[in-house]
């Protein structure tokens, strides 16, 4: 892909950074994982929507703009650079909606897709469960046929976004007779609201709580919010996979405004005779726009027909460590009690913990490496 954008994605830049500069709130919101903050992001969201910023990648009459993957990493750069809110509706926009676009029916795309574009609707990824994370083919909670429809049963844990969501969605065991554990699974959607749910939050390291777990009793949930073929929810499930892990959960543009953040923040507060903790800003700036590149190149051939694939897993233990090493850079930087302060670093850097851990362990990512790219043989299990 050539980097030298044309006249056309140049405009489109121009447009996206004029709106952005004319809207991103002067105050940072509060953060998302408050009951507070969680609705003034929702808010954030209906702004975007009306704009079509919301969804750029998605076609128009789902409130997007059509843009193609150029266009998307060029917005991404642009809405991070800005400063813009983080985004609130990102498990629905970001997983569900590419599981929607190879999967559903019509009909579902035109039910779901709008709500989810104007955050009218919030969703939480329902996926892993108590002994049953990253081997998800493990998963107990059941779905059983019903007229009309399934009946839920089961707890799923971890569930991003569920303490204030108001849908989610999973895989459920549906034949327990299968002949293996990843056959016999069903993607559905279900109201997290709905007689039989019960959301208890899980508080996270500075108290807030960012996941929950969900208890399901008998929950109704209709055939038309069954996606794809029931029993084969596993297969549709490995599809979404490769968008978690790779391109859509962290695009380079959040990184390449953080580490701008640290190297400004460098200059701000460093001290020059700390060539050690200079070596690890400068390593953030390095690290950043390699991801950049490795992103663009990963880009180039996606549109030119390619898959995601098990590079996907490079980009996520990539991504997740960076992460982590950035955060704790600005920390030990700002002195002992930046961890406590509220200030712009300190709830990011508690969010990065999880990373190594979410969309699939590293260890599992490193398995995949050493078996799928660069065919070593299997680990003991």
């Amino acid at each position: 892909m050539d980097l030298d954008h044309s006249p056309g994605v140049a405009a489109f830049r121009a447009e996206a950074r004029a709106w952005l500069h004319e809207h991103v709130p002067d105050v940072p919101l509060p953060s998302l994982e408050t009951q507070e903050g969680f609705a003034a992001h929702r808010e954030w969201e209906a702004q975007l929507h009306a704009a079509r910023w919301s969804a750029v990648s998605w076609p128009e009459e789902y409130g997007g703009r059509g843009a193609d993957i150029e266009r998307w990493l060029v917005f991404e750069e642009e809405y991070w650079a800005a400063g813009a809110p983080g985004r609130v509706s990102q498990n629905g926009i970001s997983l569900l909606a590419p599981t929607l676009f190879d999967h559903a029916t019509p009909g579902q795309r035109a039910r779901v897709l709008p709500s989810m574009a104007s955050g009218e609707v919030i969703w939480a990824q329902a996926w892993s469960e108590p002994e049953s994370g990253s081997d998800l083919a493990s998963l107990r909670s059941r779905a059983e046929r019903t007229e009309g429809g399934w009946l839920l049963s089961g707890q799923k844990t971890w569930s991003s976004r569920a303490a204030f969501a108001d849908r989610a969605f999973g895989i459920f065991r549906s034949d327990p007779g299968a002949a293996k554990p990843h056959q016999g699974l069903t993607y559905l959607m279900f109201d997290l609201r709905a007689p039989g749910v019960t959301v208890r939050p899980i508080g996270r390291l500075d108290g807030k709580p960012a996941f929950a777990e969900l208890f399901l009793d008998r929950v109704f949930v209709p055939d038309e919010d069954v996606i794809g073929e029931p029993g084969q929810g596993w297969r549709i499930a490995m599809s979404a996979t490769g968008n978690e892990r790779g391109l859509t959960l962290r695009s380079p543009g959040r990184f390449l405004a953080a580490a701008g953040r640290l190297a400004a923040l460098w200059r701000e507060q460093g001290d020059p005779a700390d060539t050690a903790l200079r070596d690890r800003v400068a390593d953030a700036v390095v690290g950043a726009r390699a991801y950049e590149l490795f992103t663009w190149a990963g880009a180039t051939r996606f549109a030119a027909g390619g898959e995601i694939g098990a590079e996907s897993s490079l980009n996520k233990v990539f991504w997740s460590q960076y992460d982590i090493a950035l955060h704790e850079t600005a920390l030990d930087l700002l002195g002992p009690d930046a961890e406590l302060a509220q200030g712009p670093w300190a709830e990011p850097w508690v969010f990065s913990l999880a990373g190594p851990i979410y969309a699939g362990t590293n260890e599992i990512q490193r398995d995949i490496i050493a078996e799928r790219l660069l065919g070593l043989p299997k680990g003991r299990r």
